[in-house]
């Protein structure tokens, strides 16, 4: 017979809960925490992950083509001497060295003592999905960080939470099941994205089982609250939701609460190869970074130097504990940030954060002004007749001339059309800077094009600029 560990053995949940605290345990531990106290731990986090890195194939090649040595990195101060990583990396390892690629570091540890893994992809959308890797620490780690921004924020006790994140092989759906699960008391419904679980049976269960917490990414949550109203439901009356904890990114979250009856509605951020990252409290002011997991940097994405506080840049994560399965040192999320200065209510000693702003590689340049497709939907929310969904497309015409047309779901308005369309198309010159066409469209038009009742992130922006049509969550 052969004998190999079990998941559980290889998690010490007393120790992973005295490092990572939550509830007063966690409020006790950080507002008494300096924040040299915590650069301290961050410090001796990172020395952790960076012993680990260096015995996996990925981190050898990628460090010594930069010329970085072992005894380069003495601190975190030495950080900027690595290269940045992104998942172009990844999947050049996975291509050079398939199926997994090389940088999870199992490679050299016998079968036989191999930690499980937790196993699940990226969606693929424009291209090969990335193989994710877990081991049990830093998978328990990523989940705890999940249900500590949850409790933080003030989910109630034995809540009943429905999550509409989506399950399969993407890592959304499963790691949220596993926070809740582990990690807080309540009640989930799994009922995942609008194709996993028609958008009318979602809202049934939500009325059957007196569902008062929606997770999820907020383009559905609001697609959820116009089918509870064509079922004849009254969202904040027949269906009495208290909390949604979702992605707001630039989106109106005043248009979400009106539509659910005006719940508490919190933003938080992560990717799916770090976890969570950062998340609101209950002060609604920023995005508290989780800087004894994690350490944040925002750059320049033009040359990836440092910006000020305040100015926009990509978040740059290190994982501080990811050091068994695939270390995460300078990854490059391609989203943009900013940091909040200044004091908080809570007297904690982390950063905080704007939330997610858009990507640097979804940035579309016209005329010499960058226009990031996230940022389309809060403007477009000042208009009355908006309806919440939109997408982007760039086209080129014969003589290389870009333009961006914006089309837009409205309420029925066509007597008076031509005149609404240029009020949209006045309202983005003014915000935007550049003049922009608009095309209207009726309720649920788009959906074809957004996908919002089939994937967790609605396509916000169409690139056909070229031949291969590119489309871009």
């Amino acid at each position: 017979m052969t004998c190999y560990p079990t998941y559980l053995e290889c998690i010490d949940i007393e120790q992973l809960l005295e490092d990572y605290p939550l509830d007063d345990t966690f409020l006790q531990r950080f507002q008494q925490m300096s924040r040299a106290q915590l650069v301290e731990l961050q410090n001796q986090r990172f020395m952790q992950v960076v012993e680990r890195a260096w015995q996996i194939p990925f981190y050898q090649r990628i460090w010594g083509e930069a010329g970085v040595t072992p005894h380069d990195i003495q601190s975190l101060q030495d950080i900027e001497k690595l290269p940045l990583i992104s998942k172009s990396d990844i999947m050049a390892s996975v291509e050079q060295f398939p199926p997994f690629g090389d940088f999870h570091g199992l490679d050299d540890i016998p079968r036989s003592q191999r930690p499980p893994v937790v196993f699940h992809t990226t969606s693929g959308t424009t291209g090969t999905p990335q193989p994710l890797l877990f081991g049990p620490k830093s998978r328990e780690i990523q989940s705890l960080l999940v249900a500590r921004s949850y409790r933080f924020m003030g989910l109630p006790a034995a809540a009943t939470i429905q999550s509409c994140y989506g399950h399969g092989m993407v890592n959304g759906g499963h790691y949220i099941r596993e926070a809740i699960t582990h990690y807080t008391n309540s009640i989930l419904l799994t009922a995942g994205t609008g194709i996993e679980t028609r958008s009318i049976q979602q809202v049934q269960l939500m009325k059957t089982f007196g569902v008062n917490v929606l997770v999820g990414f907020v383009d559905y949550i609001m697609r959820l609250a116009d089918e509870a109203r064509a079922q004849g439901l009254e969202p904040g009356k027949d269906i009495c939701i208290d909390m949604i904890i979702g992605h707001f990114g630039m989106e109106s979250r005043q248009a979400i609460a009106d539509a659910w009856g005006n719940p508490k509605t919190f933003d938080w951020y992560g990717v799916g190869d770090t976890g969570c990252i950062a998340a609101e409290g209950p002060d609604n002011d920023g995005m508290y970074v989780w800087e004894d997991a994690h350490y944040l940097e925002l750059l320049d994405p033009n040359d990836n130097s440092p910006v000020s506080p305040g100015m926009p840049g990509n978040m740059v994560v290190t994982c501080l504990y990811k050091d068994d399965v695939y270390p995460i040192i300078r990854f490059n999320t391609c989203d943009i940030s900013e940091e909040i200065v200044g004091a908080n209510q809570f007297n904690l000693p982390f950063r905080r954060i704007r939330g997610f702003m858009g990507r640097s590689d979804n940035m579309v340049k016209l005329r010499g002004i960058n226009i990031y497709p996230q940022a389309i939907g809060p403007i477009l929310s000042a208009m009355p007749d908006f309806i919440g969904e939109y997408v982007c497309e760039v086209v080129r015409d014969a003589t290389g001339r870009d333009d961006l047309i914006v089309h837009i779901e409205v309420a029925n308005t066509e007597n008076t059309k031509d005149s609404l369309v240029e009020r949209y198309r006045t309202l983005l010159k003014q915000k935007l800077g550049v003049m922009v066409q608009v095309r209207l469209h009726g309720a649920g038009q788009l959906a074809s094009l957004t996908q919002v009742d089939v994937k967790q992130k609605p396509i916000r922006l169409i690139d056909n600029r070229s031949v291969d049509v590119k489309s871009t969550e």
